[in-house]
């Protein structure tokens, strides 16, 4: 089985490379790149960027350079206080952006042209490992808490920048995706714990990112089974 796993923000990617070094660096026009292997099984990993932009771009080099039969994505994101807890890892089910602004037409209609539901139905369960499955919303923007209440009545419970775009991608072209997304931090609709604190955001991430690359053979060998 051939697997790419997709990391977007650099502060994640830096982690990875940490994790795993050494690492021999390839460059792609999105970003580097490296193979590792786990239990004979080899896995690229790929820097995709942060952003829809960089998401949806470097999703589909991905698919088109490397055709995987599975991609993964690893990463963070902020959750809504009182309804996840802090380090707890998302099993993203359905993803949708909320940045957009339509002034001229139907603002629903917007919204769910860019929603994905993410078809897991090949993913074996039980799960290897404790998640949560959820909903996911992205905008090119750090979570700002009054979207918090119109973000819960559409089912979300966290927030990043890029699963939305990912998710889509990886619909038009019918593959296989997996994004797992640990909270990183807490926002509620007075504010957030890790905004004005970078350091605090990169702490965690790297404990995150350890984790979430400790667990992948356990997802890649359910999907094997």
């Amino acid at each position: 089985m051939k697997v790419v796993v997709l990391i977007s923000a650099n502060t994640e990617w830096r982690a990875v490379k940490e994790v795993l070094t050494p690492v021999n660096i390839q460059n792609t026009p999105y970003g580097e790149s490296f193979s590792k292997s786990f239990d004979s099984q080899e896995v690229t990993f790929f820097h995709a960027g942060w952003g829809k932009a960089a998401s949806a771009g470097g999703m589909q080099f991905v698919i088109d350079c490397y055709a995987p039969d599975l991609t993964v994505n690893l990463g963070t994101c902020g959750g809504f206080e009182g309804e996840v807890e802090l380090g707890e890892i998302i099993l993203v089910e359905r993803t949708f952006i909320y940045d957009i602004i339509n002034l001229m037409g139907d603002f629903s209609s917007a919204l769910d042209f860019y929603a994905s539901d993410l078809d897991l139905s090949w993913l074996p369960e039980p799960y290897p490992l404790p998640v949560r499955r959820g909903i996911l919303a992205s905008a090119d923007s750090d979570l700002l808490p009054e979207k918090i209440p119109q973000l819960k009545a559409q089912g979300a419970i966290a927030a990043d920048w890029e699963s939305a775009s990912l998710a889509w991608v990886a619909r038009k072209n019918n593959a296989r995706l997996l994004i797992l997304r640990a909270v990183s931090d807490l926002v509620s609709e007075q504010g957030g714990e890790a905004y004005d604190n970078i350091q605090l955001f990169r702490e965690r991430a790297r404990g995150i990112m350890r984790r979430l690359i400790a667990q992948l053979p356990d997802w890649i060998a359910s999907v094997e089974a």
